[in-house]
């Protein structure tokens, strides 16, 4: 048996919280590496002292994965992590942040980078690099300051497109 490398080694860990979720559909897990630490966790599944689902809306509605997030009461597992540590007072600064999730149906590890509204949190955290998998088990890592460059891009190109629409009007 070949001994696992770091990255490897804390995305088990984050398979392993991500077993807690109580997701019908999709079940990930996340980790907070500082200093080669684990300082925080986070699984997704609805807030604190809600109710976890006994049927899935976005399956109800068809909705595909990594849209609608409107229709699921999920806190996510990026989320969860960053909650958890300002919880109880623990710094994400500077950390890293792993993440993987489970295909519930498929009962699979699939891709599992993170939405735009964790990348937002993420980034205001002051989180530095994100590692998940792709479908084929490859091992990603983002480095989170290019999210931001190009979530101000993505939204200016939005404002020129909303300025050209109502123009026409």
């Amino acid at each position: 048996m070949t001994r696992p490398t770091k990255k490897e080694y804390y995305l088990n860990i984050s398979k392993a919280v991500g077993k807690r979720s109580p997701c019908l559909r999709r079940k990930f897990g996340a980790i907070i590496i500082k200093e080669d630490a684990i300082v925080s966790t986070g699984y997704n599944g609805p807030p604190r002292g809600s109710s976890n689902c006994n049927k899935c809306l976005k399956d109800e509605m068809n909705a595909p994965k990594w849209e609608r997030y409107d229709l699921c009461p999920a806190v996510h597992a990026e989320e969860n992590a960053i909650v958890n540590a300002a919880r109880n007072g623990t710094q994400v600064k500077d950390g890293t942040l792993f993440v993987i999730g489970k295909d519930v149906k498929k009962n699979r590890y699939t891709e599992s980078h993170p939405c735009n509204r964790c990348k937002r949190a993420i980034i205001n955290a002051g989180i530095k690099t994100v590692v998940t998998q792709n479908d084929e088990g490859k091992i990603m890592e983002y480095t989170v300051k290019n999210w931001a460059k190009k979530d101000k891009i993505e939204y200016e190109k939005a404002l020129k497109e909303a300025s050209k629409k109502k123009n026409r009007k």
